[in-house]
């Protein structure tokens, strides 16, 4: 197994050798994903190469401020014409994360698997990924590294939005030295990180707002207390004129209360199908606890989804928990 070091260099010379990518996040863009699509996208316009942006639904509202945010293809509105021979996925733990995009995928494309999820299952033709990186933008601050080319407050702006939502503000414990020392040199490029920090960690919309309501009024604990859970309906969205990202950090509602060790978040898909999100205090592996169920994510953030009515997906996702707690 190569190094990562000789990853990074792997994955240069491929950038290096080829031309006309298309560039993938997972779906439901956060915004790890969203400002690793667009590094990519502004190393490769360094580079004089072609590329296309692409992801299977809308990037979220407040991410609009990054460099050539609206080139991001929606394909459910504005779908490629044709297929593509050399693909980089990034921030997508597994194959499937990256959608319906796959279709515009060639049978036999070469394809660089970017990511950071200790659940990686090693897709892709080359594989640049760093387990221990606290986004996948850390590991695109490094790939930048490998190529002679001048930084700009554009893409200074793009990999420090990655590290900020993916460290919940540098709050997390996934906020290293590296973290801190990379965010540092970024923000002498022109960052401007407080603006950043009120516009994706504070700012919060109105439906946001009502969803949220929503939510905490079907709060749940468990007999022990180490398990609060919450959940959102599909009306409930309509209602409060919500979209998916308006979704974002509801999940940390349950899990902030004290003496919890997995707070859950069950976004219900339709009557046989959910989506659960996990958080830990620290005691549970979530991503090991949604590789159970077919999802993945990090130690204390993670997902999947179950086809099944809610109340047996909670009574499932639940038995689990207590299983590993």
């Amino acid at each position: 197994m190569q190094s990562y070091e000789q990853s990074l260099r792997q994955t240069r010379q491929f950038l290096l050798d080829h031309d006309d990518y298309l560039v993938v996040s997972h779906v439901q863009p956060d915004g790890d994903a969203v400002s690793s699509t667009l590094a990519v996208g502004w190393l490769l316009s360094c580079l004089g190469k072609k590329y296309t942006m692409l992801n299977e639904g809308p990037i979220p509202t407040r991410m609009k401020y990054l460099w050539r945010a609206e080139q991001i293809a929606d394909m459910s509105v504005n779908p490629p014409e044709r297929m593509f021979s050399n693909v980089i996925c990034v921030d997508c733990a597994d194959f499937q994360r990256v959608g319906q995009t796959q279709r515009y995928f060639e049978p036999n494309a070469s394809i660089v698997n970017i990511d950071h999820h200790p659940t990686n299952n090693g897709y892709g033709t080359i594989q640049l990924i760093k387990p221990d990186a606290a986004a996948t933008a850390e590991i695109l601050f490094d790939l930048l590294k490998e190529f002679n080319i001048t930084w700009d407050a554009d893409i200074a702006t793009a990999i420090y939005t990655g590290l900020l939502t993916d460290t919940g503000g540098f709050r997390y414990s996934n906020t290293s030295p590296k973290v801190m020392e990379a965010s540092s040199e970024l923000l002498s490029f022109g960052v401007n990180g407080p603006e950043l920090a009120e516009t994706l960690l504070e700012e919060m919309t109105l439906p946001q707002v009502k969803v949220l309501s929503k939510a905490l009024n079907t709060l749940q604990l468990s007999p022990k207390g180490d398990i609060a859970w919450v959940y959102v309906t599909p009306q409930d969205m309509i209602d409060c004129g919500a979209a998916n990202e308006d979704l974002e950090g509801i999940v940390n509602y349950p899990r902030n209360i004290q003496g919890v060790e997995v707070g859950m978040l069950f976004k219900v898909i339709n009557d046989q199908s959910v989506k659960v999100s996990l958080r830990s205090a620290g005691k549970v592996d979530v991503a090991a606890l949604a590789q159970v169920f077919g999802g993945g994510g990090h130690t204390r953030a993670a997902g999947a989804r179950l086809d099944m009515p809610l109340e047996q997906a909670i009574s499932l996702v639940l038995k689990e928990v207590n299983r590993l707690l």
